[in-house]
């Protein structure tokens, strides 16, 4: 997915427009490096933590971008393509133990994801020399689909999406394989001097396959997220050839994720579309999208979308037309747009030009951000 960023030298316009009968606008934050991911820390509403593809998390304090670093791990990161630092995720008891977990590409190319903490009385600044293995997950067929997500759930384990390890049609079936962990949604509960436990309810727990899957048959997840209010998981798959795809699983109830031991379909299935390409047991039934949409040029009658962007269920109380639905964009169509859920019907169209969009961000308060590979970082704000 990441792989045309670099190609994308359009920047970020900004402007408005109206969605239902409520207009909204770009305010841009900041501008940084390759930027890919924003998010809060739950703690501090003046602080917003961006990372920066190349390595480093950077801050925005009362919106003023600081200089130094939150965290520099450059010379642990293979840079370029869809490698790179590429998520952050703060843990749910921050306040008290300050622990928070990086998803990278390291220098032999695997998927890694260690945790840190901040320094005590510092909130700008981790902790030097605090850094933690938490997984490694092998990935040397390609350079791409990496996955780059990490989300903790509602019940408070750490969530990781993972791509199928990059050859196109994955033929070694490593997204169906349960004895792999490519292609997958992660599920591990991180220990605080490193490495991890595996929840007893993972669905290969005492099965045949990795203990850490809780569910398969991904592509490239580039982005996942928890409703905030649900906690239901919603999946922005990034498709091949011909769709792009957002899958969602309803929560259970009483703070547990939806999903458990789900199966996404790929390679069987991109979208509700069967391959030709798929090997082993077809992944049917398998948990299909909500929604997908086409490679096909939009002036042939298609979505024209080349690589999904997925967002979060929108809970910012100054969004009024967009509660409850969730935003995503693409790589190629750039346009900001919310589908209903769970139906997957069609919802706004905000009709932002957003060349460059590669992620968005949930901050306080239910604050959505976009992030531009071309630099500006920027909140989705209502016109007053």
């Amino acid at each position: 997915m990441l792989a045309a960023l670099t190609a994308l030298a359009v920047s970020l316009a900004g402007g408005s427009a109206r969605a239902g009968t409520v207009a909204y606008e770009l305010d841009q934050v900041a501008t940084f490096s390759a930027p890919v991911y924003a998010d809060d820390d739950g703690v501090h509403p003046n602080l917003l933590f961006v990372v920066e593809q190349a390595g480093r998390i950077r801050v925005v304090r009362n919106d003023h971008k600081l200089e130094k670093p939150f965290l520099d791990i450059r010379d642990k990161v293979q840079f370029g393509g869809e490698q790179g630092l590429l998520s952050v995720a703060f843990d749910p008891d921050y306040d008290d133990n300050r622990r928070f977990y990086v998803y990278y590409v390291n220098n032999g190319g695997d998927i890694r994801v260690d945790g840190f903490r901040a320094r005590a009385g510092k909130p700008a600044r981790a902790a030097a020399g605090s850094g933690k293995r938490v997984i490694k997950v092998d990935h040397d067929q390609a350079g791409n689909h990496n996955g780059g997500q990490l989300q903790f759930g509602p019940d408070e384990y750490l969530y990781a999406g993972t791509g199928d390890g990059g050859p196109q049609q994955d033929p070694e079936n490593d997204a169906q394989d349960p004895v792999s962990l490519l292609g997958k949604v992660l599920r591990v509960d991180p220990e605080p001097g490193g490495g991890y436990d595996v929840p007893g309810d993972n669905p290969y727990v005492g099965e045949a396959g990795k203990n850490e899957i809780f569910a398969l048959g991904l592509r490239n997840p580039w982005r996942i997220s928890f409703d905030s209010a649900s906690g239901a998981l919603t999946v922005a798959d990034v498709g091949g050839t011909a769709w792009e795809e957002i899958d969602y699983v309803a929560s259970p109830g009483e703070g547990q994720p939806g999903g458990l031991g789900a199966n996404f379909g790929w390679n069987d299935y991109e979208g509700t579309h069967e391959t030709a390409f798929g090997t082993g047991v077809n992944a049917s039934p398998h948990t299909g999208p909500i929604a997908e949409f086409s490679h096909v040029r939009q002036n042939m009658g298609g979505d024209g979308f080349c690589a999904i962007v997925g967002g979060y269920v929108v809970h910012d109380p100054g969004l009024t037309s967009l509660q409850n639905e969730y935003i995503y964009s693409d790589l190629c169509n750039n346009s900001l747009q919310t589908v209903q859920v769970p139906s997957g019907a069609d919802g706004e169209d905000l009709g932002f030009d957003a060349n460059g969009i590669v992620s968005f961000g949930e901050g306080w308060d239910g604050q959505i951000y976009t992030v531009s590979q071309n630099g500006p970082v920027s909140a989705i704000e209502p016109i007053t």
